[in-house]
């Protein structure tokens, strides 16, 4: 059993005095973002004891009310306990993450149904994470969700290696793909906040091909720009990659760097010219961009868990493994439930998913 103790609450997030070297998910800046999206946030520094051990970490919690009838409580990917040098057995981490959900209850709006995190957990295979889970069927405390808010599976570059390392570990037809889209006169640029319309209308194609939900083209835009203000004191850079031919804007990325870790957030492209691979000249220019930056690596964020040929989305498999990267399968989102209620909430979102991720796929054509 843990005890905790609260060190300081930071609500004023744009004053934080230290940086933050946890997840982006985890920074001040990416909790001052989502304060412009409706959601509401607080920062805690907390104290855990157990037995001879203790240490500090500090948590930023995500809030979203609806119409003030219930609440939910976010903990995007944490709590990483990685800074504070402490190693937790899988199984008493996930103790030590509901143990923590109950201590924060008092500082959560009275309405809260539950509390969400997506502990950082990361498994090498589809089995191990599955072993994992089925381990947790019991456990009341803490509990899977249906669904994951951040993307559970990915591929991840060490952006320790060479150029000359990284190009030879990806699949040849990577590197002469990479070649052909320079050979064709393909080019990289790179745009700011006020030209979001060049990325937001390729991405409207491109949800409109594969059947995915977006935000509204404010959300993007206000992503970079927050970027560019430096408002934070771990304000990250988040940068919109163009590739262009002949007049033409073929492809987008939005990307995001830390030291500590690079992401590729969004992208879209268009359903002309995609012969000349356009994608891969983006992702190996934002690859060498992280690398000069000094991120230690290059997260592709998001893809299928195995190399299933019935998957809907098993191109994008193909396409982020044949950089060379290491899979890795995440645990998920899990929920520490406060209210009743919270089962009805479930039932809801199960409906909402299933919208989402079958009938809206349907209706686009896949």
């Amino acid at each position: 059993m843990f005890s905790f103790e609260l060190i300081s609450a930071d609500d004023n997030l744009l004053s934080a005095e230290k940086i933050i070297t946890n997840r982006f998910l985890q920074s001040p800046f990416w909790a001052s973002f989502k304060s412009q999206h409706g959601w509401s946030s607080k920062r805690y520094t907390i104290k855990a004891l157990q037995n001879d051990i203790s240490f500090s970490f500090q948590v930023s919690i995500l809030i979203r009310s609806f119409k003030k009838i219930f609440s939910l409580s976010y903990i995007p990917m944490g709590v990483d306990l990685e800074q504070s040098g402490i190693v937790l057995e899988v199984h008493q981490y996930m103790d030590f993450l509901a143990e923590l959900g109950r201590f924060l209850v008092p500082f959560l709006p009275r309405n809260t149904l539950c509390i969400r995190l997506d502990p950082p957990l990361d498994f090498s295979t589809v089995e191990e994470r599955s072993a994992f889970l089925k381990s947790l069927k019991n456990n009341k405390n803490i509990i899977k969700s249906s669904v994951d808010i951040q993307p559970p599976d990915t591929t991840i570059l060490d952006l320790s290696l060479t150029e000359d390392e990284l190009l030879a570990n990806m699949k040849q037809k990577w590197r002469y793909n990479i070649r052909l889209a320079e050979k064709k006169g393909v080019t990289i640029q790179k745009y700011h906040y006020d030209d979001i319309d060049i990325f937001y209308s390729l991405y409207e194609e491109t949800a409109k091909r594969d059947g995915i939900a977006i935000h509204s083209k404010k959300y993007y835009s206000d992503l970079l720009q927050l970027s560019d203000s430096k408002t934070t004191v771990d304000t990250p850079l988040v940068q919109l990659l163009v590739a262009e031919h002949e007049g033409d804007t073929i492809a987008s990325i939005i990307t995001l760097f830390t030291k500590r870790e690079a992401v590729y957030l969004y992208g879209a492209s268009s359903n002309n010219k995609r012969n000349l691979m356009p994608a891969y000249l983006l992702q190996w220019n934002a690859i060498q961009e992280a690398k000069k930056y000094g991120s230690a690596e290059y997260d592709f964020y998001g893809m299928p868990p195995t190399d299933d040929e019935t998957h809907p989305m098993h191109g994008l498999y193909r396409f982020k493994t044949g950089f060379g990267g290491r899979i890795v399968h995440r645990a998920g989102s899990f929920d520490i439930p406060i209210n009743k209620a919270y089962k009805v909430f479930v039932f809801a979102e199960k409906i909402r998913s299933f919208f989402f991720k079958k009938i809206k796929k349907i209706l686009a054509g896949r």
